[in-house]
Parts: C-alpha cells; sequence; structure tokens
C-alpha cells in the first residue's frame, strides 16, 4: 500500500503542475461600457464649469474620481482576452484531472498489469536472430518443424545446414521430409543419397546408391549422383565401370564445371587418365574428329601452355592446369618437372607459392 500511496502523490503532484499555470487569472473587471460612461461624465464636467453650475476646486474633485473610475475600466479591458480563455482553461483542466488518470490506469492494464501472464516461448523465439550462434537457429527451426511438420520449405532450407553439421542422420531425416512435402527432384534423391553416405562414414550403401538412381532417372547429367554411382563402382572393385561413368561426365561437362577436377582425380586415383579440359570452343572442334586427331590437338595444347608458362610463370592456375593435364595424360615424370620448374617460377612471391602448393595437395602429386 504505500508503494500505491507514493504513485498517487506522484500523480498529484504532476496533475498540480499542469494545472497550476492554467488557474492564475485577473480578476473580472468592468466591461469597456463603463469607460464610456465614464468618458461622458468628464465631457459633463467640462460643460459644467462652461456654464457656471460647478466651482473650479469642485469640478477638479470630481475630474479625479471619475478618472480613477476610467482606469480600472481600462485594466478591465486589458484582461478581457484572459476571461475569454477561461473556457480553454477549464477543458484543459477536465483532461488533466480525469483524462490522464483514466489514460494511464488503462494501458496499464493493458500492458503492465502482473495479473498478465507470460508471453511463451515459442512466441518469444518464433524469429531467428542473425547474430547467435547456428546451432540456436538450427534449434528454432527445428522447433517450428515439429509443431508443423508439413512445412516443406523449412525441411528444405533446414536438410543441408544439418548434413553441414555433420548431423548425417537429422540431415536424412530432413531431406526424406522435403522431398515428401515439397516435391520430390533429382536435386533432393541426391543430396538425399550424400547425406547417407555422410551417415555411414564415406560408404556408398546399397540405400545410398539407390537414392543416386532414383535421382540419375529423374536427370541423367545430374553430377552428384554420377559421381556417387561412379565412386560406388570404385568400392566395390569396379575400377573400370567408375571410369566409364566419370569419362562419360567429363565428356558433357563445360570446361568450367566446378567438379571437373573431382572427377579428373578420381579417375587419376582408378589409373585411368583422361585428357585435360579443353575450352568449349574445343570441344566442338573436337567433337568431330577421331581419337588420334583429338589426342594429337590435346596435346598441342598441353604443349603451346608449357611454352607460355616457361615464358611468363606468374600464371599459378595455368601451372595447375599443366600439372593435372600431364596427371590424367599418365606422364607423371613432366608433371614433377614442370612442378619443379613453377616453383622456382613463384619462388619470391610467397603468396603465389601458398596457391601452388595448395593445388599441388589436391593433385595428389608430391614434389
Amino acid at each position: 500500500m504505500t508503494l500505491w500511496f507514493v504513485f498517487a502523490l506522484m500523480t498529484v503532484a504532476a496533475i498540480f503542475a499542469v494545472l497550476w499555470p492554467l488557474s492564475r487569472s485577473s480578476s473580472a473587471q468592468a466591461g469597456g461600457s463603463e469607460a464610456v460612461v465614464y468618458k461622458d461624465q468628464l465631457a459633463e464636467i467640462d460643460r459644467d464649469v462652461a456654464t457656471g453650475l460647478i466651482g473650479p476646486s469642485e469640478a477638479e474633485a470630481a475630474r479625479v474620481e471619475i478618472g480613477r473610475r476610467l482606469l480600472a475600466a481600462a485594466d478591465g479591458e486589458r484582461d478581457l482576452p484572459a476571461r475569454a480563455n477561461l473556457g480553454l482553461r477549464r477543458a484543459s483542466a477536465v483532461v488533466a484531472l480525469v483524462g490522464l488518470p483514466i489514460a494511464a490506469v488503462m494501458f496499464y492494464l493493458a500492458v503492465g498489469s502482473p495479473r498478465l501472464g507470460d508471453f511463451p516461448l515459442a512466441s518469444r523465439t518464433r524469429t531467428a536472430d542473425a547474430s547467435q550462434p547456428l546451432e540456436n537457429m538450427v534449434a528454432q527451426v527445428e522447433a517450428h518443424l515439429e509443431k508443423n511438420p508439413a512445412d516443406g520449405r523449412g525441411w528444405t532450407v533446414l536438410a543441408p545446414v544439418l548434413a553441414r553439421l555433420g548431423r548425417y542422420n537429422d540431415a536424412v531425416r530432413a531431406y526424406r521430409n522435403a522431398i515428401q512435402h515439397a516435391g520430390d527432384s533429382a536435386d533432393r534423391r541426391s543430396d538425399l543419397g550424400e547425406a547417407l553416405v555422410g551417415s555411414a562414414g564415406g560408404v556408398v550403401t546399397a540405400e545410398a546408391k539407390a537414392e543416386f538412381e532414383r535421382a540419375v532417372a529423374q536427370n541423367a547429367d545430374e553430377p552428384k549422383a554420377s559421381y556417387f554411382l561412379g565412386l560406388a563402382a570404385e568400392q566395390d572393385g569396379r575400377q573400370a565401370d567408375a571410369a566409364a561413368i566419370w569419362r562419360a561426365m567429363l565428356s558433357k561437362a563445360p570446361a568450367d564445371a566446378p567438379w571437373r577436377p573431382l572427377v579428373e582425380a578420381a579417375l587419376t586415383r582408378v589409373g585411368a587418365p583422361v585428357a585435360p579440359a579443353l575450352s568449349n570452343e574445343a570441344m566442338a572442334a573436337a567433337r568431330d574428329m577421331n581419337e588420334a586427331d583429338r589426342g594429337a590437338m590435346v596435346r598441342g595444347m598441353v604443349d603451346r601452355l608449357a611454352t607460355r608458362l616457361k615464358q611468363n610463370g606468374d600464371d599459378v592456375e595455368g601451372w595447375l592446369r599443366l600439372l593435372r593435364a600431364y596427371m590424367v595424360m599418365g606422364e607423371r615424370g613432366k608433371a614433377l618437372s614442370a612442378l619443379s620448374d613453377a616453383r622456382q617460377a613463384v619462388a619470391n612471391d610467397a603468396e603465389r607459392l601458398r596457391q601452388l602448393n595448395e593445388g599441388v595437395k589436391n593433385l595428389g602429386l608430391d614434389g
């Protein structure tokens, strides 16, 4: 009760501070009509003096009294604007005395009452904060999907994140739900198969292989599914089948395909080197050549690249392309020689040397 009493006193003090300036007003004075009467009386005194009806002393006393009343009437006229605002002041006083307390009570009952329950945790965490850790955001999305299991878009967004976090079993479940509620596609089947491979520690199981086959059935050019089918063949000891799958991928792939180095390295691993990547224009020109002519064209391109790099050895990407070409052509000795030349060419540039060494690691080339 003491706290409420203090709040009441504070409210009264605030209202009094508002009303005090409004309550100050001049007392009511005579209207403008009184001033006119007094002026007429002064004129009449002057006429009486002129006709001799009253003496000068009596006239002077009368003028003093009438002048005093005239000044009082003039002061009343100056107070008229203040009296005109009296209604406005009274309205303001009513609002301050009645309106403000009512508004404060209504606002408090709406948002500040201790009788109100707490907001549910789900309502407070419905919107993910981009600044919080990824695990917290994932937990929020998972909580949302537990209540809305048919949200296909939510499963589609969550699944790859779970896979990147290494939660492969959860990712498998998420991909299955995405397929069920967001629709089947080659991409989703490939991603599901990859998650199954991750959950099996890198082994392409029969279940994962079935998903990759479903993906290829929907899209024969789906690269992820094709690569893992080749990997399945390699793991089964069928090196030739793996090489055939990967060769077919490269034959249809553009020169700048991001997965091309991975497939080329896989072919080198199974002992099936292929011609290095050609530009799209060169691929079109080589399409109608026989095997011998195509090999000669590739050899000429490699030789020209090697000559250019000997003249200007700053091109790290060029050196890596040359090394890759020698590796896939089965010429490891030339690859090692080119690697030695490349390191000498960029020896004075620490950043280029680092990039070269990183690329060599990916090629599996010992220098």
